[in-house]
């Protein structure tokens, strides 16, 4: 039996240091539902994973860098945390204008924890509610975002949540988002054309 994401390419942005736990839940509550994912990273190879930013995890393997990948690839991306993931993919220009382009196209996102940090560098959070890891609140309202703290926040087709104890409700609201596709573009901050 087909699932509800059936035949839709997900990508999973990810980086060292990447929350393991917010990169594989995510990924596999997509893939139960059909969905095929690739993890798009700042270069091709293996990127190491985290738990509590501290404690290494496993280890993955991108499938493509962000300078290759293109929105039109995708129906939709992830976006895991990771202190020092999100602090590595925000000052990528070819992470930002990846993300930028996803974010024009409409497609659905969903970021946790410290996901958001990319979003706020890529000028994605003016005029939109969201939550977040509670550090990076002051960050996402400079930007002109709305927070939230809620274990689970949608904003046309944005999904946001704040840490893994979260990731229930974050994965079932995402396969929910993704299923729909792709959403009427934001008329604020780098989403429009």
């Amino acid at each position: 039996m087909a699932g509800k994401l059936a035949g839709k390419r997900i990508a999973i942005l990810a980086t060292d240091g990447v929350e393991q736990v917010e990169l594989t839940r995510p990924r596999d509550a997509v893939t139960q539902e059909g969905a095929r994912t690739e993890i798009v990273s700042l270069s091709e190879g293996e990127i190491q994973a985290m738990n509590n930013d501290i404690e290494p995890a496993d280890t993955f393997t991108a499938d493509r860098s962000a300078k290759e990948a293109s929105a039109a690839d995708y129906d939709a991306l992830i976006m895991p945390g990771g202190t020092v993931n999100a602090d590595r993919l925000r000052m990528s220009p070819d992470v930002v204008a990846f993300v930028q382009e996803i974010f024009r196209s409409g497609k659905p996102v969903g970021v946790i924890c410290h996901g958001p940090w990319t979003l706020v560098e890529a000028d994605l959070v003016r005029g939109r509610t969201l939550t977040s890891y509670p550090s990076l609140r002051t960050d996402i309202r400079n930007a002109g975002g709305t927070v939230l703290d809620e274990e689970v926040v949608t904003d046309h087709g944005l999904v946001s949540s704040r840490n893994p104890d979260d990731l229930p409700a974050f994965c079932a609201k995402l396969v929910e988002e993704f299923t729909e596709g792709a959403h009427q573009v934001h008329e604020e901050g780098a989403t429009v054309s």
